[in-house]
This record gives structure tokens, sequence and C-alpha cells, in this order.
């Protein structure tokens, strides 16, 4: 048997998954070349400062600020730096030099993909990225392998794990957010700003490449709908709990069709939505990820495990490299990104889901059915209505008590996201309604 020459490998960024990368390649340099047929040489480690911690004891001759010669001397280059540039630069000359790339940032696919795609397939090199979503979970090449052959309707997932964990805080552990995040901090979980995070701007990255993949269709992270989790209550938590839900922030993708125009389309949103405790992602707890899979042929699969953390992230990383150096002993050109269906991106306006809706009203006859009749207009159907009273409270400096006040809890079938808001909107346009306390959609039911 011809033995095939050592691939060399550049490495961009000694952070934490990238010295556990680093640090499992040397460890584990006989084992990985047995599966892929070649060695897989580290020629170096380009950082910002050599001389930085690392969370693993590397060589220091591998480390280097030249990460430009590194990338022109390398058949696989690994870019773990995170942020836009120069990230997507030194990604763009090493695919240009003939390397193939790994790479987990998530915000430069999300935002640059298309060019980077594009550039890969001109010379025949390929861009794997499974780390990107999800941490250690397998969900990239499943979507892009496994189910190829499938038809893909929705995807659900939790793909945040600093929000999981809030929210997981919040519901098992009664904290309010504030107190959930201070914690989430304290552990690492959460970075020193966490906006990106509570914010749902991490998410939505992710909810735009799976739906991107899933769908064949590119989509631009301008067109994903983003909330994140700041507006969530615990006396929305407890709301859910006492009606057999759980609050989790959801990135769904999923393949639908406007019913006013009957075009079919890909809807890409994440919000903080009520999860049936019966549902499978109701069970993921901590900062775990989960992403629950709806195809038509294959029916439903949930992926589970751990969506961050320095060695789990470089477990998916030596995945995509070993595939990535099998393809360079077997021969042939990478395999380009698929986007022939060219769906439309459609509106969250066109999305059909269900809705709790908490109303503060006057306790007085003729309210409820006022309400019911605003509902109706619309053709928002109702489910459920649960009410509770706030006792009548003395005015300051008088004898006379403040009318009675209800909070109503009204869960609706299901209706379009279009109709609800314009429900919502005349609500709060009631004389009836003191308050529109708050709205959230319910998934997964």
């Amino acid at each position: 048997m011809i033995e095939y020459r050592n691939l060399r490998v550049a490495l961009l960024g000694g952070g934490s998954v990238g010295a556990q990368v680093a640090r499992l390649l040397l460890e584990q340099a006989d084992e990985l070349a047995n599966r892929v047929g070649a060695g897989l040489e580290l020629v170096g480690i380009a950082v910002r400062d050599v001389d930085a911690p690392r969370t693993a004891d590397l060589p220091r001759e591998l480390f280097t600020t030249d990460a430009e010669s590194l990338i022109l001397g390398a058949d696989v280059v690994i870019e773990l730096m995170g942020g836009i540039e120069p990230a997507r630069s030194h990604i763009l000359l090493a695919i240009s030099s003939g390397a193939d790339v790994v790479t987990a940032n998530k915000a430069l696919l999300a935002l640059h993909g298309p060019e980077l795609f594009e550039a890969a397939d001109q010379v025949g090199a390929q861009l794997n990225y499974e780390a990107a979503v999800a941490g250690a979970i397998p969900i990239i090449r499943p979507l892009r392998d496994s189910l190829a052959g499938d038809r893909v309707h929705r995807i659900l997932g939790i793909v945040n794990g600093t929000t999981n964990f809030i929210l997981d805080r919040m519901d098992t552990e009664g904290d309010t957010l504030e107190e959930a995040l201070a914690t989430a901090t304290e552990l690492g979980y959460a970075e020193a700003d966490p906006t990106a995070d509570i914010g749902g701007y991490d998410a939505a990255q992710k909810a735009a490449i799976l739906a991107s993949l899933a769908f064949h269709t590119t989509v631009p992270l301008a067109s994903v709908h983003r909330e994140g989790i700041t507006s969530v209550t615990p006396q929305q938590i407890e709301s859910a709990r006492k009606a057999g839900y759980v609050v989790k922030l959801l990135a769904i993708c999923e393949r639908l069709t406007d019913a006013t125009t009957g075009e079919e389309g890909v809807s890409a949103r994440v919000y903080p939505a009520m999860v049936p405790r019966t549902h499978p992602l109701a069970a993921v707890h901590g900062a775990n990820n989960a992403v629950f899979v709806e195809a038509e042929a294959a029916g439903s699969l949930m992926f589970y495990g751990a969506g961050a953390g320095g060695v789990e992230t470089a477990s998916a990383v030596l995945g995509d490299l070993v595939s990535l150096a099998r393809r360079h002993v077997a021969g042939g050109p990478g395999f380009a990104a698929s986007s022939h269906a060219d769906l439309p991106i459609l509106d969250i306006g066109v999305i059909t889901t269900r809705y709790a809706v908490t109303l503060e009203v006057a306790d007085e006859p003729g309210v409820l059915a006022r309400i019911a009749t605003v509902f109706s207009d619309h053709k928002v159907s109702l489910e459920l209505v649960e009410q509770s009273l706030t006792p009548a409270q003395p005015e300051a400096g008088g004898a006379e008590g403040v009318p009675a006040t209800a909070t109503l809890v009204i869960g609706t079938h299901a209706a379009p996201e279009r109709a609800l808001a314009a429900t919502v909107r005349d609500l709060a346009a009631s004389t009836v309604v003191s308050n529109v306390a708050s709205v959230i959609r319910i998934e997964g039911a």
C-alpha cells in the first residue's frame, strides 16, 4: 500500500477551543492517522499573543503571529478566531490557495456564508462547519448528508446554552432573570456582556445557518425574526408551569405556505415560547442544547448534548478535519453547499401557532364578552380563559376603594401571526383593557 504524505494543518486561534483542538491533534496523532490514511501534521497556531495563557500545555514553537504565511503552507486551515475580520479574509486566502477549511464561526457564516461557499465551489475546496451550531452535537452533517434525500419540514432548536441555563433556573429554582444571569456569569456560562445570548443574536445566527442548510436556500441573517429573553418574567414562567408548559428560547426553521398567496417559502425565527412538558425539548436542562428535526420520511429526530465548551466543541472540529482529510486521500473536489431550492423568505406574519395572552382588565360585567369580540373580529379562536382577581385597594387620602381588577390569561387555538398581532393592537386600544401584560407563543404542542 502506497503511503499518503502528511497533511499540513494550520490552526487560527488558540483560545479555549483552539487549544483543545491542538492538544488532541498532538496527543491522538497516531490514531487519527489510522482513521484518515495519512498523518495530520499541526504546522502552526496563529495567535495575537504567543505568550498568552492557554488551556492546554502546547509547544511554544508552534505559535506564530504570521497567519498568512501559515495559511499559504497548509492543506487544511482550521479557523477558530471568531468575529468577522480578519477571519473572513483568512478563510478566503486559504480557499484561494487550495486549502480546505474547517470553521466554528457562526457569525461569519450567517453574514458571509454564500460568499465563502461560492469561493470554495469555484476551486473545488471544502468548507466544513459542524462546530458552528450546537457545539459537540452532530447536526450539520445529518442535515447535509443523512437527510439529503428527505424533505425537512421543521426544525425546533435550543441552540444557546446561556439562555437555556437562565430559563431553566427561573423554572426550577424560582430565580428572576437577573438572578439567573448572575449565576450563569459566575459559572462561566455567560459572557461579561451577555447581549448576544439574552438578546437572541447568537441563536439567530444559528437559525440562519440551519435554515439555509435544511431548505437548500440562502437565508440571510437579516431575514431571521429575533426576540430575546429579556422580557420573560417570573410570572410568565409560573403561569406556564401551572398550565403544563416550560419556557424555552427556540430557534425555529420551517417550510410553510403563505395562506394568502399560496406561495411556499421558508421562515426562520427566534423567540421565547411555551413548550409542553411532554415534549422532548422540555427535558433539556442547564446549558445543554438540543435540535428537534421533523422530516417527511424520517419523522421526528432529536439531537441532544453539550452546546459549548472547549473540548466538546473540539470534538466537532476534529470530526470535520477527519472528513476533509479523508477526501484529500481519496481525491476529488469538495462538495458544494446546496441552495438550489432558492425558496422565498416569508415574513413572520404568515406563521401559524398558538398564543397565551395575559391582559389586565377592570373586573366589571361585560368585559369578557367585549374582549372575546375583539378576538372574534380577527378570526382568532379562544381555547381557554383563566381569571384571577386583585382585591380593591383603598385610595390614598380617601375612604373609597379603587375598583378591583382582573388578570385574564387567554389561550388561543392556532392562528396566523398577523391576525394575532392585529388582535393585540385592538386589545391595547380597548377601554376595558388597562394593560396587555404579555404575549407568548406556544410551540411543539
